[in-house]
């Protein structure tokens, strides 16, 4: 379906609007106020983030097969001729330069990085795609999905910033493996823990105004679900359409577990979650966080006898399913297997979010969008609201806004 030009030109002016305040935005309510810069720890010789292991579903995911110039899977490589980044290539045949799409797009950031904490260093890959059988067996590098790094000065005081900055670049496992390189890798283009999107399973349930539990993918425009309002009580809010509607994708989610009430709720790695570190924090001062970032021992609201309640977080894994749904509240959250979250995910700002989307809202409220388009039903994917947010998103917002996800192009 195409927006309306009046709709893109609301969501341009909001955006304008609030990224002055958005750049400026810490983690609590205060506006205007210039974030303070981020202080980043280096990595220890040694140590991998995440601390799992590099061909686990958490980190890299598995091995696929090698990757040959002759195999169907070689067209999905992509050759890397970024100026400022320096291949040694000691092969002479650009093998080093050749990668995922992936793999490319985490090691130009990754190279902004290098130049901005080091003025006048560059990045330098020393191995990249291997076609020749000298890494050990089942590496990504037979994949294009791994790179090994230094500094362009060999400096290797450097090296434990530089792999500190990889993780902040988003690949998706980064190793601090010899004295003399970095080692670095990402997911598979085809992994489900690579898509963007999602949310929630299609067997998640809400909970409707007649208290019936229905699941999320048959939630339809008029029905009211359990949610939160913004002084953090319980509240029937009415469903407006779906961010995301994908029946059929395979996702990783994230699966979080509570006791004291004991609760189970599955949701996409960068969807919102409102949590808080203390038991005592009101419900409506629980700040949202990516569900990748949740640890054992923070807490998350749950709905229970006597309305909204926090309780303790006792495990995160992660979990493959079908079929993803992110719905669309009048109050921008949602109560979903009993646990409240945002119906926002990507970016990390429950508050801009819920304001940037009022536009669409507003139209699904006066009857302009039905919530069913195109005319046959849901849309397939993300909202289309939601890709034109993004990109201008891009335009004005600091990279750093972005859970690692996102910085995928959302359409598939």
């Amino acid at each position: 379906m195409r927006c309306p030009r009046s709709v893109l030109l609301l969501c341009g002016a909001v955006l304008l609007l609030v990224s002055g305040s958005v750049r400026g935005c810490g983690p609590g309510r205060v506006v205007g106020r210039r974030r303070r810069p981020v202080k980043l720890s280096p990595i220890s010789y040694k140590q991998f983030i995440p601390n799992v292991p590099e061909k686990t579903l958490g980190a890299s995911g598995r091995y696929e097969g090698k990757v040959a110039r002759n195999s169907e899977r070689f067209k999905e490589l992509t050759p890397n001729y970024n100026p400022d980044i320096i291949f040694k290539d000691e092969e002479y045949t650009g093998a080093d330069r050749l990668m995922t799409q992936r793999c490319k797009d985490r090691l130009n950031s990754l190279a902004i990085s290098v130049m901005n904490q080091w003025p006048g260093v560059k990045l330098r890959v020393t191995e990249g795609w291997d076609e020749d059988g000298h890494h050990s067996d089942e590496s990504l590098h037979y994949e294009g999905r791994a790179v090994d790094i230094t500094t362009s000065d060999r400096d290797k005081n450097k090296y434990g910033m530089l792999a500190r900055l990889a993780v902040e670049a988003g690949f998706d496992w980064v190793y601090y493996e010899s004295k003399a390189h970095i080692h670095c890798s990402v997911k598979s283009e085809h992994s489900a823990a690579a898509k963007t999107g999602g949310c929630f399973p299609a067997a998640a349930l809400a909970t409707l105004e007649s208290g019936e539990r229905i699941p999320v993918s048959q939630l339809r425009p008029g029905l009211r679900v359990l949610a939160m309002d913004s002084n953090g009580q319980a509240t029937y809010s009415h469903f407006l359409n779906f961010l995301d509607h994908s029946p059929l994708e395979e996702y990783l989610f994230q699966v979080i577990e509570t006791r004291d009430p004991q609760r189970k709720l599955l949701l996409t790695p960068s969807h919102l979650i409102l949590v808080s570190d203390n038991f005592t924090t009101p419900a409506s001062d629980f700040h949202a966080a990516f569900a990748s970032s949740v640890t054992t021992g923070q807490y998350v609201l749950v709905s229970g006898m006597l309305g909204l309640m926090p309780a303790k977080v006792i495990s995160v894994t992660t979990q493959i399913d079908y079929g993803a749904y992110a719905p669309l509240t009048q109050h921008g959250t949602l109560v979903v297997d009993d646990v409240v979250v945002s119906c926002f995910a990507l970016v990390q700002k429950q508050r801009l979010a819920q304001l940037v989307y009022w536009p669409l809202r507003v139209l699904y409220s006066l009857g302009l969008l039905t919530g069913t388009e195109p005319p046959e039903g849901h849309q397939i994917g993300i909202h289309w609201y939601s890709n034109v947010l993004h990109h201008l998103g891009r335009m004005i917002l600091d990279e750093s806004e972005f859970h690692p996800l996102g910085t995928q192009q959302l359409e598939r």
